[in-house]
């Protein structure tokens, strides 16, 4: 065999593996949802209650206390207080924890706890904390914090590092949880005043549906160490702590990747009056935007926010652009938020039902990513969140139908190369 003969071999092995890597690696792991679903209640139903608590995820609980907290000014030190205050466990699970200065402050908590004898865990997606100092977390793990990094690459598993965990989740003492957008990095500091503090929200939680939102961080450490956390101090009796119905609904390739996008299209399904759509980063696909253009023709007024300028991913942008005509077309209305980065992640229906977490309205929280949502059926908090939407949407630029059909042809040029990725999104 001469040289060249070998070159070609060897190329044509290499390209093999590319391929194999690319179908595995890329193309959904589960049979997908494929026909638009038929509106057959609404959220006034009691079947809309029964089907979000059965046919979906874990029971709707009552008797939690939910609380609003806007971004990084209210939510990093009500976190912080919560882990200073730790006695016996904390768990975190989250996509981006970086080095900087907000992620000293919780090293630095999460360490002193460990010290202190509190039963520390914290999982860190891979490509998420992928720009934190190793040092962070080998101080850590001096101190006692049990780190585990989900899907770390190793040759033999390479394929699973596209599927990421994006779930932002911290239980204290197995009876207060946090959940929302936000993440451990410096650029959620502060209160969205200019483009260097984006605009964001989290939740923190009480009451039995804590030990739902514990269950679902037990999910990803199991998988990820076989370790199962148990036990009084991990899933403590919890009393009922306020007035709010509640369920913590989760997602993951390996455990019903089309569940969070079921979960969506019914409660767009069942909508009657109203939705209200805070969505970072906004790439529908086909059945979405059936759904959301049914709601329209049976006169549901629904409101979308995305991101304006300023945004950590042009190619997300064009990509959600692209597919607005036939929303903009049926009367959706679409603003793009302008102070700052927008990444809030919430939806609002009939000012009855909240959704709030990781997910994103895009196939890769859908389908690819594990995914964390707290859905909160009370028409108190419902109406409070639609509040802090309107303001949102008081500083989201509209736009019209007349204006995307008339962007500039480069706009519509990288709207359809983005578009060519759309499922990785």
């Amino acid at each position: 065999m001469n040289r060249n003969t070998v070159k070609i071999a060897l190329l044509s092995i290499t390209a093999t593996l590319v391929a194999v890597f690319l179908v595995f690696n890329l193309l959904p792991s589960e049979k997908q949802i494929e026909k638009q679903l038929l509106q057959k209640y609404d959220t006034s139903d009691p079947q809309f209650r029964r089907s979000m608590g059965v046919l979906l995820g874990p029971a709707i609980i009552e008797g939690n206390k939910v609380e609003v907290l806007l971004n990084g000014a209210q939510i990093f030190p009500a976190m912080l207080d919560a882990i200073r205050g730790a006695q016996h466990t904390i768990t975190l699970e989250t996509y981006i924890y970086w080095s900087e200065t907000i992620g000293k402050e919780f090293s630095d908590a999460l360490i002193e706890r460990a010290r202190a004898g509190v039963k520390v865990h914290v999982m860190l997606d891979f490509m998420g904390s992928i720009k934190m100092d190793l040092a962070a977390i080998d101080a850590m793990k001096a101190a006692g914090v049990h780190v585990q990094r989900y899907h770390k690459p190793v040759w033999w598993k390479f394929t699973r590092l596209n599927n990421r965990t994006h779930r932002k989740l911290l239980i204290v003492d197995g009876k207060t949880g946090f959940t929302g957008g936000v993440g451990i990095a410096d650029q959620w500091r502060g209160n969205a005043e200019d483009d260097k503090h984006w605009r964001d929200t989290h939740f923190r939680v009480q009451g039995p549906v804590v030990g739902q939102m514990q269950a679902v961080f037990n999910d990803n450490w199991t998988k990820a160490t076989g370790q199962v956390l148990d036990g009084p101090h991990y899933f403590p009796a919890l009393e009922k702590a306020g007035a709010h119905d509640a369920q913590m609904f989760s997602s993951s390739p390996t455990g019903g990747s089309g569940s969070m996008h079921l979960m969506y299209l019914i409660a767009i399904n069942a909508a009657r009056n109203s939705i209200n759509l805070s969505a970072s980063y906004f790439v529908p696909d086909e059945l979405a935007i059936k759904a959301l253009v049914a709601a329209r023709k049976r006169g549901v007024a629904v409101r979308i926010i995305t991101p304006g300028p300023d945004i950590d991913s042009d190619i997300v942008r064009a990509a959600s652009r692209e597919r607005w005509g036939d929303l903009l077309k049926a009367g959706v209305k679409i603003a793009e938020y302008q102070p700052t980065m927008y990444h809030v992640k919430a939806l609002i229906v009939d000012t009855m039902m909240v959704s709030v977490g990781s997910t994103n309205f895009d196939n890769r929280s859908f389908s690819i990513n594990d995914e964390a949502n707290l859905n909160v059926m009370d028409r108190e908090f419902a109406t409070q969140q639609a509040a802090i939407f309107d303001a949102d949407w008081a500083k989201s630029k509209p736009i019209t139908l007349q204006a995307w059909e008339n962007r500039p042809w480069t706009d519509k040029l990288h709207g359809e190369i983005a578009s060519l990725i759309g499922a990785q999104l």
